[in-house]
């Protein structure tokens, strides 16, 4: 007698959790900086000055290749237009088919990818000169920290294998007066501690901009 095989779907991974809920955000309140989860428009724009200030001083001007990892509906390009900034060719990445979409009709101009770089071959993409990842880490959704925490060391080593120059991220910081369970609260030490071992020794931490969290540059 011949028995069918069980075909078994894989199980999704717990990080999509995290589009799901940005992809919520985006219904509920458009193309907004609430609809990406950011309470505050005017600190946004701070993230995204303190994003850019990755790119070292004596390379500003110069032409460099940007990935906005995590890009959302282009807040960030959308700020480079503003400030008048040329110097820097952007392009976007998201995991989230709704996100990239929306980028692309907005600026079909721009090089966008749709993909997930822990499942997805990340091989082929080409090289940039620096990624930024903004808000990719702040929010852990439902994940435990010790998920969210294998998702953000997975995703750093990946995207830094992407740039020749570096990258940055922000985390939410642990010395606050509360924390909240939906967020990623990062502990200095834990951070220094894998970049030095698995990443790179050449690190700057930013905590000097006024908000609840740090941004971290890691520089090749």
């Amino acid at each position: 007698m011949q028995v069918a095989s069980l075909i078994v779907a894989p199980i999704p991974p717990r990080y999509l959790s995290i589009v799901a809920h940005y992809e919520s955000c985006l219904q509920k309140h458009g193309d907004s900086h609430l609809g990406v989860d950011w309470p505050d428009a005017d600190d946004v724009e701070v993230r995204h000055r303190v994003m850019l200030d990755l790119i070292r001083p004596q390379e500003r001007g110069a032409p460099v290749s940007l990935l906005d990892f995590g890009c959302g509906a282009s807040h960030l390009y959308e700020h480079l237009q503003r400030v008048g900034r040329t110097d820097v060719s952007y392009a976007g990445l998201d995991l989230s088919p709704r996100f990239v979409e929306l980028s692309r009709k907005k600026f079909p101009e721009n090089r966008y990818w749709q993909m997930d770089v822990l499942a997805d071959d990340p091989s082929t993409l080409p090289p940039f000169d620096y990624a930024v990842l903004n808000g990719v880490f702040t929010e852990k959704v439902d994940l435990s920290f010790e998920e969210m925490h294998d998702f953000w060391q997975r995703t750093v080593k990946v995207v830094f294998g992407l740039v020749t120059r570096g990258i940055a991220f922000n985390v939410m910081s642990k010395h606050v007066d509360w924390e909240r369970e939906d967020l990623f609260h990062l502990p200095f030490d834990t951070l220094a501690a894998f970049l030095t071992t698995s990443v790179s020794r050449n690190f700057v931490v930013r905590n000097d901009y006024g908000l609840y969290e740090y941004t971290t540059y890691v520089y090749r």
